[in-house]
């Protein structure tokens, strides 16, 4: 198997883990309750969520890929690709769910992706 299978497991479930969150408790309108123990009540109970629980349950699994690629990758390596996460997140979230952009996070993404180059390139 391709170890960088192993990396793209762990973007993959960090980002789908990440946008399903977002795309629920929007849905949801969650208004968090102002006493602190309302909250931690509150937060306990919206992770019962099927959806949200998904999210919780991907970001497992994408620890065990990660654990999966330590074994294949220095660690040098492996972690520059974790900066995809970001870039894909901008890009779903522009085009799916119809979130703003501007320049400065354009510039941002772009200089995210050179790093990414120089990093594991050099």
């Amino acid at each position: 198997m391709n170890p960088y299978l192993y990396i793209f497991g762990t973007l993959f479930f960090t980002v789908y883990g990440q946008i399903v969150l977002k795309w629920r408790l929007s849905g949801l309108k969650v208004v968090l309750p102002e006493g602190f123990l309302d909250k931690i009540i509150y937060l306990v109970k919206l992770v019962f969520d099927p959806f949200i629980f998904s999210g919780f349950a991907s970001a497992f699994i994408a620890s065990l890929f990660w654990m999966a690629a330590m074994t294949k990758f220095e660690i040098t390596q492996a972690y520059p690709f974790m900066s995809l996460a970001p870039a894909l997140i901008f890009i779903i979230g522009i085009f799916f769910m119809g979130e703003t952009y501007t320049i400065g996070k354009l510039l941002g993404l772009i200089l995210i992706m050179i790093g990414i180059v120089v990093t594991v390139k050099y």
